[in-house]
């Protein structure tokens, strides 16, 4: 068995420039649909990479299409990704990645990095995801060091949309899952330091209702009001919430109306949907589509449906179980035990799962208060994040596992 410890006492060292990085990281706002932050945060992660001394590549993304505030659809740039590859021609593949984007946007009032107290670190994406990005940066650098690392080749991806469910970058996390042996995303680990197993499915949809407006004194019987169809939908999908306890259903944005005496002629509701396991996507589509041929019998109303299941559930197979396993082996030979439990959040481990490649996508630091102004991480699980990582590579590189 090869002498890790070395290399585990470098991760060490590197503890005080990871909060480093990650503290400048935090302060440049890239919340997703910051164009510019986005574009700086890319440059800045170029030159970190670089130690890596491979090429970092800029990926342009098509823009992605919303539903506007007018109930069109509308095109909404997205930053670019960031791809890295290692000794590709090698049979032995492992795919890395996290985003640098965040939920905070380029107004948001939580925009400052500041240290709690000796073993917290506060401040916007911290935890979701630059920390994680610091993370993954070291446990290469240290695999690297490795004679092994002639044995494995890997890839980096670093996406700018997953907070918005990667509608550029999904596909890209696709094609790279083609020919790996694992993946590995840097997601923040759970607050009590455990990894995420099964997660739920995700999708977003956005309900558009379209009525006929006319005088609210005058002429109100002449309306047919956006605004009523709508609550009546938003009545029917909350329902789906008491179908099943696995189920749940986010009523997130309501728009619609204007002037109090118009009959509103439209109205729209943006949702998320969540759910356990694969074949509720289906189901919960079509009691929505029945839900929409109901509201469309009214007199005078149209609704579109827009959106989709942009996560699949992940189900926590034999597959993925051994590399849990293999996970927790490496963390109890670093006297920092880890388990793992499910999770209702998504993320592109959940397209990579259901692609058939085991993904371990919880490898970030800990942290709590995510997407708020209170997101913070333990400063510490930084190195340890990092070196439970480098163990897992290591140990595959070096033929541990025994994966030819």
């Amino acid at each position: 068995m090869a002498d890790y410890a070395p290399i585990l006492a470098w991760i060490d060292a590197q503890q005080p420039r990871m909060e480093m990085l990650v503290s400048q990281w935090a302060a440049i706002n890239s919340g997703s649909s910051n164009i510019a932050g986005l574009n700086r945060m890319a440059e800045v992660l170029m030159d970190a990479f670089a130690v890596l001394g491979q090429p970092l590549n800029r990926v342009a993304l098509p823009p992605r299409q919303i539903v506007g505030a007018d109930g069109r659809m509308v095109a909404v740039p997205l930053g670019p990704v960031l791809s890295m590859k290692a000794r590709p021609q090698l049979p032995l593949q492992v795919l890395l990645g996290i985003h640098f984007d965040t939920v905070y946007p380029a107004n948001s009032p939580f925009q400052q990095v500041q240290r709690i107290d000796s073993q917290t670190l506060c401040g916007p994406g911290v935890a979701d995801a630059k920390g994680g990005l610091a993370v993954m940066l070291v446990a290469l650098e240290a695999m690297e060091q490795s004679s092994g690392a002639v044995n494995i080749g890997w890839e980096v991806l670093l996406n700018p949309d997953e907070e918005l469910g990667s509608p550029g970058s999904a596909s890209l996390f696709l094609d790279a899952a083609k020919g790996k042996t694992l993946a590995l995303l840097f997601e923040p680990a759970l607050p009590d330091g455990s990894l995420v197993g099964a997660r739920k499915g995700s999708g977003n949809f956005v309900f558009v209702v379209r009525g006929k407006a006319a005088h609210a004194g005058r002429d109100f019987s002449a309306g047919r009001s956006a605004t009523v169809a709508l609550s009546h939908i938003i009545l029917a999908v909350n329902k789906l919430n008491d179908r099943q306890p696995d189920i749940t259903v986010n009523i997130g944005r309501i728009e619609g109306g204007g002037a109090l005496n118009i009959v509103p002629d439209l109205a729209i509701a943006r949702v998320n949907i969540r759910c356990r396991l694969p074949q509720q996507q289906q189901e919960i589509r079509q009691q929505l589509d029945a839900i929409i041929r109901q509201a469309d019998q009214l007199d005078g109303i149209t609704v579109d449906l827009h959106g989709e299941f942009h996560a699949p559930p992940r189900i926590l197979d034999d597959a993925h179980a051994r590399w849990f396993n293999r996970a927790a082996e490496c963390s109890r030979q670093l006297n920092m035990p880890v388990t793992w439990r499910e999770s209702g959040g998504a993320c592109d481990g959940n397209r990579l799962s259901a692609a058939g490649l085991p993904t371990i996508d919880t490898l970030g630091p800990v942290g709590t208060g995510i997407h708020s102004s209170a997101e913070q991480i333990t400063i510490s699980t930084l190195a340890q994040r990092a070196k439970l990582t480098a163990l897992l590579l290591l140990k595959l590189a070096h033929g541990e596992f025994g994966i030819p």
